[in-house]
């Protein structure tokens, strides 16, 4: 499906959708209790469909109460031999640990651009855990076979921090210990949000700086009614919206959140872009903008959103962590480097791990998402201040995040000043 944005200016309010990082770690601790959880706020969008089709698998019963709450009745009781995880990333590494608490044989299985992800970083930490693996040269499907015992674990955090969410969710419930070692690891932010929600289900997890982890073994999960904050990923893109084209207020978040994406107001501010810090919403507006750097290693699904920014400032912004976008939906870099191209940005990928962007003059034209939803909304913030309508190809890859982006963007959008 292909969308076409006219250039224009934005002013408004929006309430993002719900964390779905929040929303799938959420699920799976609900799994792992024994009694029900309420699960409010929550955005059915294709990543979050794909953990309540993972959690149903594995033996959970949940019940779409309304739009925006789930009831889940938990008990790690499998019902199926196979666990589909669509092309979500985090459902696959989040699952596939807590799969192997489980004595019997169970086949993970991916679709699309996830089948060329890597996941072969799974394979010896769950073997040295007791764990049968069986896998496709480091790439889905796996099956795997426990159950998973305690012991010391030693993980290379490097690629993602989404397997060591899924061991750190996991274990608590196995029949002894575990020391698990990280080494190099990334997107800490994502870790310190697991261990919230671990401790929002009854369950300790010790560390000592995000390297090395103590976690009791036979620990239970208790059920809750829970809350889920709005999701920072989805609100960087509107703030970055307000800073280059007018002014956006988004609600229901908070600057004391866990989630990396909060770091978008760092570089908003860098930026030159007014930024009004609330008690549950932030605003982001329109003033001159000159380059910046930005270092997002740990926040590496912000790429997309500063590319927007970055091609609306004076000189050229240096943002580094490239490293870390060769695996998502797309391979970003590239993606980024292709697109804004087309509408006239230079985007400069020679130096290591860093994308030096050049600002400018915005073209009107065609492009393409990549099937990446974070691609497709980064390129309608932009086409903002094209020079004519931008057309996104593939624009309905949204849905695996943000279902109703499009049409929440569109009541911001107004005519340009002049026009």
């Amino acid at each position: 499906m292909d969308r076409t944005v006219p250039p224009g200016e934005v002013s408004g309010a929006l309430t993002p959708p719900c964390s779905k990082s929040y929303a799938q770690r959420a699920l799976a601790a609900s799994l792992l209790c024994e009694g029900e959880s309420v699960l409010r706020n929550i955005e059915f969008c294709d990543d979050t469909r794909s953990a309540l089709r993972c959690i149903e698998a594995l033996g959970a019963r949940p019940r779409i109460l309304d739009r925006e709450t789930v009831a889940v009745a938990g008990g790690l009781h499998p019902a199926d031999s196979r666990l589909p995880v669509g092309e979500s990333g985090l459902s696959t590494r989040l699952f596939t640990p807590i799969a192997a608490l489980c004595g019997t044989p169970i086949r993970i299985e991916g679709e699309g651009s996830l089948l060329r992800r890597p996941m072969g970083m799974m394979v010896e930490p769950l073997r040295s855990a007791g764990v049968r693996v069986r896998h496709n040269d480091g790439f889905l499907p796996f099956e795997v076979c426990g159950p998973m015992r305690g012991g010391l674990i030693e993980v290379d955090g490097s690629v993602s921090s989404q397997f060591v969410t899924g061991l750190l969710l996991a274990l608590p419930l196995a029949s002894g210990e575990t020391t698990l070692r990280v080494r190099d690891a990334v997107s800490t932010p994502y870790i310190d949000m697991t261990i919230d929600t671990a401790a929002r289900f009854g369950v300790e997890i010790c560390h000592n700086d995000f390297t090395e982890f103590y976690i009791e073994g036979n620990q239970r999960y208790m059920p809750v009614d829970y809350r889920i904050e709005g999701d920072w990923s989805a609100a960087a893109m509107l703030l970055v919206a307000g800073a280059t084209a007018g002014e956006v207020r988004v609600e229901n978040i908070s600057m004391l959140s866990r989630q990396a994406d909060t770091a978008v107001c760092t570089a908003l501010v860098r930026a030159g872009a007014a930024v009004i810090d609330e008690a549950r919403a932030v605003t982001a507006a329109r003033r001159p903008l000159r380059a910046f750097e930005f270092d997002a290693t740990h926040c590496p699904d912000l790429f997309p959103a500063l590319a927007a920014l970055a091609a609306a400032a004076e000189g050229v912004s240096a943002i580094r962590g490239t490293r870390r976008l060769r695996y998502k939906e797309s391979d970003r870099a590239e993606a980024i480097r292709e697109e804004y191209g087309k509408l006239g940005i230079e985007v400069d990928l020679s130096q290591e791990d860093t994308m030096l962007i050049r600002g400018g003059a915005i073209r009107g034209g065609r492009v393409a998402s990549h099937g990446d939803h974070r691609m497709a909304m980064s390129l309608a913030v932009a086409a903002l201040r094209a020079d004519g309508e931008v057309t996104i190809e593939g624009a309905e890859c949204v849905a695996k995040s943000y279902p109703d982006f499009f049409e929440a963007f569109g009541r911001l959008r107004r005519p340009r000043s002049g026009c």
